[in-house]
């Protein structure tokens, strides 16, 4: 299965992903993972995004596509792969279909994730992670113990100020 994930901040791609990656047995991609793993590799396209980075800016689409297409024609992905949040444009998504196409990779289905922004707002705002072990809990839908709260953290772009300006530029954008 040769599938794209798609969808707003907090709909839950990652979630989704997660699960289709253990019942289908196939890589979860993620462009944050491919970016961090190319300028670890010290590749061409690795060193150009890492200027980038660097510099605090977004790594242009022309490296981010062709990184995506070397990760997806690795081995591990012959059976398929779930692309989790990216393309995020349309421009981003036309782009990609033209390096896909000319990979020679066929995709089996993009999926979107609807979900209202209410309740997106809801889901972000009640977020917190557990930093000890990384574990992502929500204060009403998927309570912490009791014994973990005190140390939980709340991202400070997990406020609904920034929650809704994130899924004004993603319905601006998508």
């Amino acid at each position: 299965m040769r599938l794209i994930l798609v969808g707003p901040p907090g709909a839950g791609k990652g979630t989704q992903a997660a699960k289709l990656i253990e019942r289908l047995g196939v890589p979860h991609l993620s462009t944050g993972d491919m970016l961090r793993e190319a300028v670890k590799q010290g590749t061409e396209l690795g060193q150009q995004a890492q200027a980038h980075m660097s510099a605090g800016g977004l790594v242009p689409d022309d490296l981010v596509i062709p990184i995506v297409v070397q990760r997806i024609k690795q081995d591990d992905c012959g059976t398929g792969f779930i692309l989790d949040g990216f393309p995020r444009t349309l421009p981003q998504a036309e782009a990609l279909d033209q390096a896909l196409q000319a990979a020679g990779v066929e995709l089996d289905a993009v999926a979107v994730i609807t979900v209202k922004d209410d309740l997106i707002v809801e889901r972000i705002t009640g977020r917190r992670m557990d930093p000890e072990t990384n574990t992502i809990y929500h204060m009403t839908f998927n309570p912490p113990p009791e014994e973990v709260v005190p140390r939980l953290l709340h991202r400070q772009d997990d406020t609904e100020e920034a929650c809704r300006s994130r899924l004004t530029k993603y319905h601006g954008e998508t």
